[in-house]
């Protein structure tokens, strides 16, 4: 397998310089015919920002587009400031995680596709975005477990709710 990596490593490497070579004459014959218009086109300064400094945290600012730090947030401050009316609702909140975290995952497998097809982007970028739809797949598996784990923990407190004795408002005599 070690083998393989590296004559595939050397084999990239021989076309991504064959690609440069091939780059940098296509620049040369526009430059020469006139043809070139990078240098002459004025482009908004948050595309031609560049990237930030590797290890500074910042992060390129863009004039649109989907940002998924965004929606994250607001997830995260919808569980900051979640208070549930009853466990059951947190029961019903667990049922609805693997659901939840599959539709996470797979934001990471469409980007992981598109990187692939649509988007000018490298192939380690999308194999990126691939494995992280593998690793949050694996928290659906962890996830679909967490039922069954709340119905255990909770098995007499879940049995009152749904089958109270003598109705529910006799049951609810029995909160300490």
């Amino acid at each position: 397998m070690g083998r393989a990596r590296a004559a595939r490593e050397l084999r990239d490497a021989e076309i991504r310089e064959a690609a440069g070579i091939a780059e940098a004459a296509l620049h040369e014959a526009a430059e020469r015919d006139g043809s070139e218009i990078a240098d002459r086109v004025e482009r908004p300064e948050p595309l031609v920002a560049g990237p930030a400094p590797a290890g500074t945290g910042d992060t390129v600012s863009s004039t649109s587009g989907w940002k998924f730090e965004e929606a994250a947030a607001e997830m995260e401050a919808a569980a900051q400031a979640y208070q549930p009316d009853d466990c059951m609702e947190i029961l019903a909140m667990v049922q609805g995680l693997p659901q939840a975290l599959t539709s996470i995952s797979n934001v990471m497998k469409i980007l992981a596709e598109r990187s692939d097809s649509e988007f000018p982007l490298e192939k380690e970028v999308a194999d990126q975005f691939a494995d992280l739809h593998g690793s949050l797949m694996g928290t659906v598996a962890v996830a679909d477990d967490m039922e069954n784990v709340f119905r255990t923990a909770h098995a007499s407190d879940i049995a009152r709710f749904e089958d109270p004795r003598n109705g529910y408002e006799a049951e609810k005599g029995w909160n300490i």
